[in-house]
């Protein structure tokens, strides 16, 4: 893992093409502006780990719903 320190104003690029840069500072809140290409997928972490949570829930399958299908 990557540790970078910046401070209000200064950003550094991932890639060619996106740039992160620290907007604002205050009360323990970092607040970041991001600039990349639209068909880049941005998603906070808590929304990314729901999500996956919740495919993985749909895929999970009810044995006993299989079994009333063969009768």
């Amino acid at each position: 893992m990557l540790v970078i320190s910046r401070k209000k104003g200064e950003s550094f690029l991932i890639g060619d093409n996106i740039e992160i840069t620290v907007s604002k500072i205050e009360e323990g809140t970092v607040k970041l502006s991001i600039s990349a290409p639209r068909d880049i997928t941005i998603l906070r972490k808590e929304l990314y780990d729901e999500v996956e949570k919740e495919n993985k829930s749909a895929a999970a399958s009810d044995m006993s719903l299989l079994k009333k299908l063969k009768k």
